[in-house]
Parts: C-alpha cells; sequence; structure tokens
C-alpha cells in the first residue's frame, strides 16, 4: 500500500474537516466554545458522541482483545446501557437544573470550593491520561504505516496531528465539534460496516457461518472465540463484575465527565438531552457487538492465512499480530488495497474525536474551574478568548508530552490501560458526586483534597497485593467502584449532619 496515497487521504479528510469548521465558527463567542450557546441538536450530540464514546482505541483494541478474553466485553457494554439510565434521570435533571456550563460548579454549591477544586482537577488529570492513550494509539498506527516512509520522527507525527486539531478547533470549539463528531461518526460507523463485509466476502462466508465457526474455535485460555457471559465469580470476567463495572464506568466516564457532558448541556432542552443520552447508549450495544465479530472473524482469517499460537503470542510470518496489532497488521499487509484505504478512513475518523473534545473540554474546564475567568470581574470577553486561547494552546502541548511517555512505555494493549487508570482518577468524582447527591451532610471543606487522593493510593495496594488478600478472587473494573466507595466513606468521616452544621 502506496504510504503516498494513504497520507494524501489523511490530509484530504482534513481539509473537509476544515470547512465545516469554517462553516460552524463563524461569530462564534466564548459561549459557542464552552457549551455550542445551548442550542445544538440533540440527533446530532447523540450520533456524534458514538465516535467520542469509541475512539481508535475502541475501533484497534476490542476486536485485537477478542483472542484472549472472547465476547466478555459486551457484559461490559450491558452495564454502560444501566449508566445511561442513571445519566438521563439523575444526573442531567441536576446539571439542567443548576445552568452549569462546568458540572463541576455542583460540587461548589452542593460541598464547597476545595470540592469544586478537587473535582475539576480529577478530572483534567483523568481525560488527560485517557485521551492521550487513545491519541499515542492511533499516531503510533499512522506512524508505522505512514509517516516513518518519509522519515518523519513519531513526535513530528504526534505533534503535526495536534496542530490539525487545533486549527479545526480553536474557534468554534463544541459548536464545531457537535459537526465534525457527526461527520466523523459516518464515517467510522462506515468503516466498520464495510472493514466486517470485505472479511466475510474475503473468507467466502456469512454472518451464520462465520458464528459457528468461532463457536467452534477455542482461544488460548479455553474458551470459544463467540463466549459472551463468564459465571465463574473469582474471574475478572464474572458477568455480574463486568456489568456493575460497565454502569459504574459510564457514570462516571460520561455523566462526571466534562468533555461528555458539555456536549450534552448543550442541547436546548433536558428532554431533548435525555432523548440523546438514551439513543447513544442502545446504539452502543449494536456497534460494541459488531466491533466483537469483527474481531472474532479477523482472528478467522489470520488464521487461515496461517497465524499460529506460540508462547502467549499470535505470529503470522513472523509478525506479532497480538491484540492491538491485528487489526491494522492484517488491514495494511494481508488484505486488498481499498480495505486499507477503508482502514486508515475509519482510524482518522475515530483518532480526531477523541481529541478534539478531549482538548477543548479540558481548555473549558481549566478557564472556568481553575482559573475562574467567569468570575472574575475583571476579564471582559476579549480577555476570555485570549486566556482560553493560551490554554488550548498549553494543552495541545501536554498531550504531545504524555504520548510521547505512553510511546516509552509501549503497553500492547491501551484499552486495558486506559480502563485501569479510569478505576484510579475517576473513583473520588464518583464518590464526590455520589455523597453530594444522596446526602444531606456538610464535609469539612478544606480535607477533600486529602480524602480524594488518599483513596486511589488505598486501590493501589489493593490492587498490587490482591492476591495476598484475596486469593483466587480477581478485582478486576470494579477497582473504580472500590474506590468511589472509599471516597464516599472518608467524606462521610469528616462531614456532620446539615441540621448541626447550620446550628453551629
Amino acid at each position: 500500500m502506496s504510504p503516498l496515497l494513504l497520507l494524501s487521504i489523511v490530509f484530504a479528510y482534513f481539509l473537509v474537516l476544515l470547512v465545516v469548521a469554517w462553516y460552524t465558527s463563524r461569530n462564534a463567542n466564548n459561549d459557542s466554545f464552552f457549551i455550542g450557546n445551548r442550542s445544538s441538536n440533540w440527533m446530532l450530540v447523540a450520533f456524534g458522541m458514538i465516535g467520542t464514546s469509541l475512539s481508535g482505541v475502541t475501533f484497534v483494541s476490542v476486536p485485537g482483545g477478542v483472542a484472549k478474553e472472547s465476547f466478555a466485553y459486551f457484559q461490559i457494554t450491558l452495564g454502560y446501557l444501566i449508566g445511561y439510565v442513571v445519566i438521563s434521570f439523575v444526573l442531567l435533571p441536576l446539571y439542567y437544573k443548576l445552568h452549569l456550563t462546568s458540572i463541576y460548579n455542583y460540587l461548589s454549591s452542593r460541598l464547597g470550593f476545595a470540592s469544586y477544586k478537587t473535582g475539576a482537577s480529577f478530572f483534567i488529570l483523568s481525560r488527560t491520561l485517557g485521551a492521550t492513550a487513545r491519541l499515542y494509539l492511533v499516531v503510533n498506527i499512522l506512524q508505522d504505516a505512514i509517516l516513518s516512509s518519509f522519515n518523519i520522527p513519531f513526535w513530528a507525527t504526534t505533534l503535526i496531528l495536534l496542530i490539525m486539531i487545533l486549527v479545526y478547533t480553536y474557534e468554534g470549539g463544541v459548536k464545531t465539534i457537535v459537526y465534525t463528531d457527526m461527520l466523523q461518526t459516518t464515517c467510522m460507523l462506515l468503516g466498520l460496516v464495510l472493514c466486517t463485509w470485505f472479511i466475510l466476502n474475503q473468507m467466502g462466508i456469512g454472518i451464520g457461518a462465520a458464528m459457528t465457526q468461532l463457536s467452534e474455535t477455542i482461544n488460548p485460555q479455553g474458551d470459544p472465540y463467540s463466549k459472551v457471559f463468564f459465571s465463574d465469580p473469582g474471574s475478572k470476567l464474572f458477568f455480574l463484575k463486568q456489568i456493575l463495572a460497565g454502569a459504574f464506568i459510564t457514570i462516571t466516564m460520561t455523566g462526571m465527565d466534562q468533555e461528555m457532558m458539555q456536549k450534552n448541556i448543550s442541547v436546548k432542552t433536558l428532554k431533548d438531552s435525555q432523548k440523546n443520552v438514551m439513543v447513544l447508549g442502545v446504539i452502543m450495544l449494536v456497534v460494541i457487538l459488531l466491533f466483537l465479530f469483527l474481531g472474532g472473524i479477523m482472528h478467522l482469517y489470520a488464521f487461515n492465512q496461517g497465524a499460529t499460537w506460540d508462547a502467549g503470542k499470535l505470529l503470522l510470518d513472523g509478525r506479532d499480530i497480538t491484540n492491538d496489532k491485528l487489526f491494522p497488521t492484517l488491514a495494511l499487509h494481508y488484505m486488498p488495497q481499498a480495505f486499507s484505504i477503508i482502514f486508515i478512513i475509519a482510524l482518522i475518523s475515530a483518532l480526531f474525536p477523541s481529541a478534539d473534545g478531549a482538548i477543548t473540554a479540558l481548555t473549558s474546564s481549566f478557564c472556568i474551574d481553575i482559573l475562574g475567568i467567569k468570575r472574575r470581574a475583571d476579564l471582559n470577553e476579549a480577555d476570555q478568548k485570549k486566556w482560553r486561547q493560551r490554554v488550548h494552546l498549553s494543552f495541545a502541548l501536554i498531550f504531545l508530552l504524555f504520548v510521547m511517555v505512553f510511546k516509552w512505555v509501549n503497553n500492547p494493549s491501551m484499552i486495558g490501560v486506559i480502563l485501569k487508570v479510569a478505576g484510579y482518577t475517576y473513583g473520588p468524582l464518583l464518590g464526590l458526586f455520589t455523597f453530594g447527591i444522596i446526602t444531606r451532610r456538610t464535609v469539612k471543606d478544606r480535607l477533600v483534597p486529602w480524602i480524594c487522593l488518599s483513596a486511589p493510593v488505598i486501590c493501589f495496594f489493593i490492587d498490587k497485593f490482591q492476591g495476598s488478600l484475596f486469593g483466587g478472587f480477581e478485582i478486576g473494573l470494579e477497582l473504580l467502584i472500590i474506590n468511589g466507595l472509599l471516597t464516599f466513606a472518608g467524606l462521610w468521616m469528616i462531614s456532620s449532619p446539615a441540621e448541626k452544621a447550620a446550628a453551629a
């Protein structure tokens, strides 16, 4: 596959994004950047959020993970749907009632200023780590497939892509992203469907025959590739653990995440925003199932080409195609040129929504929550815009730094890294919001940051020594729930009933 042709496709795609950005950012102001002037169409937001929720990590890691975990990821997706119900009928009514621009302002009014700053800081940390991990995976693939042929170093590839993202988000922010996400989600899902059809066509089988083969093919763990539900309570893949973890992952990584929620609260009415979230939840079930099916048939195709397992690695002609390497290797080296083009378009369509929205949301949160530009009477609209643009550029540089760190670490499965990190960084947010919503107690605000720092540290040691503590029982994604419970318990210990606080 010609690297020059692939590079031309990337730049052509970017030019389309620029046209959309130019059209949507005309007459944009700070409210356009932060919340899209609260005039976004709910159907556009729902469709565009599919691309943001999935990202390039889902596009590459979910199919690659089928070899070791079969279709177990679908259990998590069922939990997602439960989480979306909670977001729709618990969190969104609260956010709309308070007319929030940053959802962390809720913590200020309910718990205190230090709690507010702590929540915003954990979001900034969480989203920075998660978004740069997603960005690293796709940049690494583009580097190997295209840019390395032109002797362009990895850091330069990352910088070029970040500059591209800055160019089309610099003015319009959320107002632009709602439309670019719609375009990118369309390309991503179309690529997913075409890739699935292409592989089935290459193998000369239909969906039914493919599922039969997957049920008869056993992975290195001794499970059929098509296995969905796992019934061993001690396993980290136990279905109740996975469903429960999926629910809380969605509640925190969507409902308590400024990037995801700033798109939802940009919708005109609460009712429309609720429809947006519930439609998103149903579509995600179908899309994830298709990703898993694609992963299964890609492994069948690899075996047909002569791939074999050797010491825990899937090898094809001496190439390691395990986990995240499966999809890009097959697409770029073992499939016709048309498939390679579809893959690259779908991949960059998955890249941009996860990075552009993250940088925009981080800029919004840092400006509003940390710098407090909306609270400062000495800053007019023009001054606020200058600060916003400086912060926007700064986060692009931070993204560059963290992507280089991930390049140095080079983990084989980024989706595992992202969910692991989320367990540590989103746990305090889960504890803070839950405590504020379900209790009426008053906390000692100055102590809240220490509680929120202590909980992840305790979780680290629980995770590290879980073999000694729990024997054969494995803690997986439910570490997020444990983290949230520890935060909640700590907040309870430093709080008092509201009546007593008022009397004092």
